[in-house]
């Protein structure tokens, strides 16, 4: 019982940690009249990757390298086939946002290199400098877009409403507050999955695939349902396109870059081509222009619950 609190607790920290550092990282950046869609594609990027970022940490450190790419594995197959599907339910999603286009081949190139690296069985520091590379190639490409042709940079940011601390007191109190929470969320979230994983004889590999991941991909899922309620489908699909690039560049960059990561052959032969064909599904439904509605929401519903099924 005491690992299921830790779990749940785990996660509830991490999701109202990483609410308050990017509330406080934001009025911090406002007081200092930084360009608000830089703040969008910098400290909120950040900030919102942050539950995944200290879990894995969390987890590499521990030595329970199966939950440190579970989790971002799995957060990837959970953002297109769960992410994507259950707001698809309430509106069509239609995946040709303007400008898009190169978010997309960035996805599907970090999917493959880290498919290539994998390969071998680890994950080493070498290739997590690779990984952050691209990422550091692709946030400048953003930046530059963003100064340069601010109006279309703008285009599935404006609908991201976060209610910024306005006093310095209240900025001060909401990163303290983050700093705190996100480890302490992470060590909870990583002790009561590993625990729970060896009571019922799972590997550390398939919590970190499924309730690890399902649990950091939260903030994604509230955000692209309220982006369908609210009839911006550009909203959700650049949220999704955008947390699976951070997911592989920046969190599983920085981690290898600490501490190399041992790979689970599991993720080798099937959780990586799966991660790789729900990237390609995005790739072509942008491609070929063609909208995500109700009956491909409940498809690919049914696809993530049979993908959870077969991992257990």
């Amino acid at each position: 019982m005491l690992s299921y609190v830790m779990l749940i607790a785990g996660m509830a920290l991490l999701m109202c940690a990483g609410d308050y550092l990017v509330r406080g990282s934001v009025g911090l950046a406002a007081r200092f009249q930084i360009n608000p869609l830089l703040i969008g594609l910098t400290v909120v990027a950040f900030g919102t990757s942050a539950p995944e970022l200290f879990v894995s940490l969390q987890a590499a450190w521990d030595g329970v390298s199966g939950i440190a790419i579970g989790n971002v594995v799995g957060s990837n197959i959970a953002n297109v086939l769960l992410v994507l599907g259950a707001p698809a339910l309430l509106a069509a999603l239609h995946c040709s946002e303007r400008g898009i286009g190169i978010s997309l081949g960035v996805m599907l190139l970090l999917s493959v290199l880290l498919m290539s690296f994998m390969a071998t069985g680890t994950l080493s520091r070498g290739e997590g400098a690779v990984l952050l590379l691209v990422m550091a190639g692709y946030l400048g490409w953003q930046i530059r877009r963003a100064v340069k042709d601010p109006a279309h940079a703008c285009e599935g940011h404006e609908d991201e409403d976060i209610a910024a601390a306005d006093t310095p007191g209240k900025i001060g109190l909401f990163i303290l507050l983050g700093l705190i929470g996100l480890p302490l969320g992470a060590w909870l979230t990583v002790a009561g999955a590993s625990e729970i994983a060896r009571m019922f004889g799972a590997s550390e590999t398939a919590i970190g695939l499924t309730v690890v991941a399902i649990g950091t991909s939260l903030p994604e899922l509230v955000t692209s349902v309220m982006a369908a309620w609210r009839k911006s489908g550009a909203v959700a699909i650049g949220n999704v396109v955008g947390s699976n690039i951070f997911n592989i560049g920046f969190i599983l960059g920085l981690t290898s870059l600490v501490l190399p990561l041992q790979v689970d052959e599991r993720v080798i032969h099937v959780d990586m081509w799966v991660m790789l064909a729900t990237s390609a599904l995005v790739v072509a439904l942008a491609h070929w222009n063609r909208p995500i509605g109700k009956i491909g929401g409940l498809a690919m519903l049914a696809a993530f619950a049979l993908y959870i099924v077969t991992v257990f």
